[in-house]
């Protein structure tokens, strides 16, 4: 499956396992209760019977508890595509994702070709202290084989109790013997935002991609605080691949930009008899201009935030369509430590606009990877001419209408300042911009062997390159454009590398062809290792095409704000 299926399914659903095929088309009944009463009851009396005759007649031994997870998963699957069932671990996980820690060693790690791999250990972290470095091999974990593993599977046997001991065997390039590492379990933050920094001279930019937790309204509050410090007068908020969290936090944080008392989201399902209209009980929130980064792994929480602020009007969205998750769940816990998530109702957009994507149609995959033509990315597209004129208004002044939908399928919505958009797909942005292009095996296998050669020239193994050996990582700091530079000595080098490795699957020729992305992967995994992970991403925003057009887009933004506030005003 694509890697975009693997992450969504992951973090959205926040389970390994996802059992049962096509969600297909759902007959939907309409009963009494004591109709419903019936029913349940002969449903009862038939999972009953089926489990006897099972019990009495299976050839071998029954794992009971398997089976039974797999009837309520079934059951669930039935339902919607975000309803899950959770095991004792996966439900225990849940709740350490809701509560922004964790009990483990701090280290972010990634999946190889022939391993698992340390990316960076998280500053003040065991990880940090017992001193594992950017490319160490995770071989065994507590003596168990992990050279096969996923990076789940080395994730979920490094995490543990608090203070209980782990000890890991990696290969490090450099050392003629494996190293041992036994390190002591503890809490580690998950924080919601991992970048905040002035990105050029008045424009900030805030990177909140890991979920909605019980400390993301917060988090952006004082990142907000120290960014106007810094002569911040106005932000760019990203918030892609952040796949949602927690409803009341996704008010908190659509709030911080919006005026009190203003709409951000209602909620309407079976139990409520109106729908339920959640609004910013803070004060006024900022007002400088703003603007939004979102992508196809934009979802649920963060959607709630991108549909508010593009509702009203407040900034501008830039980048590709969002997932489509607006479904509200409640978590319950079941028997044995184990779980349940069930759909109780759907969110909407303070205008009505439906979240939701349609999942009535299809299967699992379809619904996770969008594997549709109308879902492929667009070419960018600029803003439209202009907004409908507004009663005894100023002439109209040329403002960002949304990209256009080739197909609408939901009912058309007209929002602050009169800008038209459809409901039931996710949130289309006002600016539709293609990401990098990280597909095509040629630029995989490129983004491989620079995490390799890296690893070797971050021990200082390579000669004539000592310089770029890295002991320890400089947390805290921002690289500088002098700091370890991609020259043409280090690119002559990486060529070496790519002939001498038999597994890499390149040619000099293909590397040639695309020295820009090579220059480009070098820098980041160099930086990685010598700062930490969020350093190396931040290298990347350099060459990132959503986030160009973003600080681009500002005067609209600015202009779009000021129009959608005459419009609310006016009623």
């Amino acid at each position: 499956m694509s890697r975009s299926f693997s992450f969504i399914a992951a973090v959205i659903i926040i389970s390994s396992v996802i059992v049962g095929g096509a969600v297909g088309n759902r007959a939907r009944s309409f009963l009494t209760a004591n109709d419903k009463q019936g029913a349940i009851g002969g449903i009862e009396d038939a999972y009953r019977e089926a489990l006897s005759i099972v019990s009495a007649n299976y050839a071998d031994e029954i794992d009971y508890e398997k089976a039974n997870q797999a009837a309520i998963q079934g059951m669930l699957s039935t339902l919607d595509p975000h309803s899950t069932f959770f095991t004792r671990a996966e439900f225990e996980r849940l709740r350490e994702d809701q509560d922004s820690r964790f009990y483990g060693i701090g280290v972010t790690i990634l999946r190889h070709r022939d391993g698992v791999y340390v990316q960076s250990p998280v500053e003040g972290t065991p990880a940090a202290r017992a001193g594992l470095r950017y490319g160490d091999r995770i071989v065994e974990v507590d003596g168990k084989d992990a050279r096969d593993w996923s990076g789940e599977q080395v994730s979920k046997n490094v995490r543990g109790d608090l203070g209980e001991k782990v000890t890991l065997k990696v290969e490090r390039v450099g050392s003629s013997a494996p190293l041992y590492f036994t390190i002591v379990r503890a809490a580690v933050p998950l924080p919601s935002i991992r970048t905040a920094f002035i990105i050029r001279p008045g424009t900030g930019y805030i990177a909140l991609t890991g979920g909605f937790t019980h400390t993301s309204s917060d988090e952006l509050r004082q990142a907000i605080s120290d960014l106007e410090k810094q002569g911040m007068r106005q932000l760019v908020l990203d918030l892609r691949n952040n796949p949602g969290g927690l409803l009341d936090e996704s008010i908190k944080v659509a709030g911080q930009f919006l005026p009190a008392g203003q709409a951000i989201v209602s909620v309407r399902g079976r139990e409520y008899g109106e729908p339920v209209v959640y609004k910013n009980t803070e004060d006024d929130g900022v007002n400088f201009p703003l603007v939004l980064l979102v992508n196809r792994n934009t979802a649920s929480a963060s959607e709630i935030v991108a549909g508010a602020i593009q509702d009203h009007g407040r900034g501008l969205i830039v980048g590709e369509t969002t997932f489509g998750k607006g479904l509200v769940q409640r978590v319950f816990q079941l028997p044995f430590g184990s779980g349940l998530t069930l759909t109780t109702a759907k969110y909407y957009t303070p205008y009505g606009r439906l979240i939701q994507r349609d999942y009535s149609n299809g299967s699992l995959y379809d619904y996770y990877v969008r594997h549709d033509a109308e879902s492929e990315p667009q070419p960018e597209h600029t803003a439209a001419p202009t907004l409908p004129a507004q009663p005894h208004s100023a002439p109209t002044v040329p403002t960002p209408e949304p990209t256009p939908t080739p197909h609408p399928t939901g009912t058309p919505i007209k929002t602050a300042a009169g800008r038209i958009f459809y409901g039931g797909g996710g949130i289309t942005p006002d600016i539709e911009v293609k990401p990098y292009d990280l597909s095509g095996p040629v630029r995989a296998r490129i983004f491989e062997e620079a995490f390799q050669f890296t690893r070797v020239l971050a021990a200082g193994q390579i000669p004539g390159l000592e310089s770029y050996r890295i002991d320890r990582p400089q947390y805290n700091q921002t690289p500088r454009p002098t700091d370890f530079p991609i020259t043409d000595r280090v690119l002559d080098a990486f060529r070496n590398y790519v002939r001498r490795d038999a597994e890499s699957g390149l040619t000099l020729a293909q590397v040639n062809a695309d020295l820009d992305f090579v220059r480009i992967r070098l820098r980041a995994e160099i930086i990685t290792a010598a700062f930490d992970s969020e350093a190396g991403a931040r290298t990347l925003l350099d060459s990132d095409p959503q986030l160009l057009r973003a600080l681009d887009a500002f005067p609209d933004a600015k202009r779009l704000a000021e129009r959608a506030r005459a419009s609310e005003s006016l009623g």
